[in-house]
């Protein structure tokens, strides 16, 4: 299975939890399946991202990192890459690029979808269709900032930073209904 084929199979299998997030689902859906640079930054209408809302052991804080080009707290994330095997894996090696934190363990069932606007790197505007998932830090974990970020903090769950946008606060809301009922299953390492 390519990554493409693992973004088109969490789509398809994926019951969003609103009427909303099942018109984005469709969307998102029908974009991948008409691109198949879907997943690859150089999709310029836009391409899929991945992304995590870390939790702490407890599920009560979550870790944001202060990002540079958007200059606000936001989950961890980003672009899916050519070795990544599956969107899961992607989003799983992003999170633990980005917090340092070995022995994350991620639901693989996505969390929740979001779209946004965004000037990659390279300068050109673009869309990221993120598809979010929860991850859970083992207990005492240790934090070590990336490059890619500014900061890098344990917020509450339920008092994320002023100017946190719609999507995170969502992901949040899609986290502690997580944390409310076990995860089916968990992946624990980055292949």
């Amino acid at each position: 299975m390519t990554l493409h084929d693992s973004v088109v199979d969490a789509l398809r299998g994926w019951t969003a939890p609103d009427p909303a997030q099942d018109s984005l689902r469709y969307a998102l859906l029908a974009f991948v399946l008409a691109r198949p640079d879907a997943c690859r930054r150089s999709c310029a209408p836009g391409h899929v991202t991945a992304s995590a809302l870390v939790l702490d052991h407890g599920g009560t804080r979550t870790l944001l990192t202060l990002h540079p080009r958007v200059g606000r707290w936001v989950q961890l994330g980003g672009h899916c890459e050519d070795t990544d095997p599956d969107i899961v894996a992607a989003a799983l090696r992003e999170a633990t690029e980005e917090s340092g934190i070995a022995g994350l363990a991620i639901d693989p069932v996505p969390a929740a979808l979001h779209v946004h606007a965004l000037t990659c790197s390279g300068g050109t505007p673009t869309h990221h269709l993120d598809v979010q998932f929860v991850v859970r830090a083992p207990e005492d974990a240790d934090i070590a900032r990336s490059d890619e970020s500014l900061d890098l903090r344990w917020w509450p769950l339920d008092a994320l930073p002023d100017d946190a946008d719609f999507g995170l606060r969502q992901l949040a809301r899609a986290a502690r209904s997580r944390s409310e009922s076990p995860a089916v299953q968990t992946q624990t390492s980055v292949e």
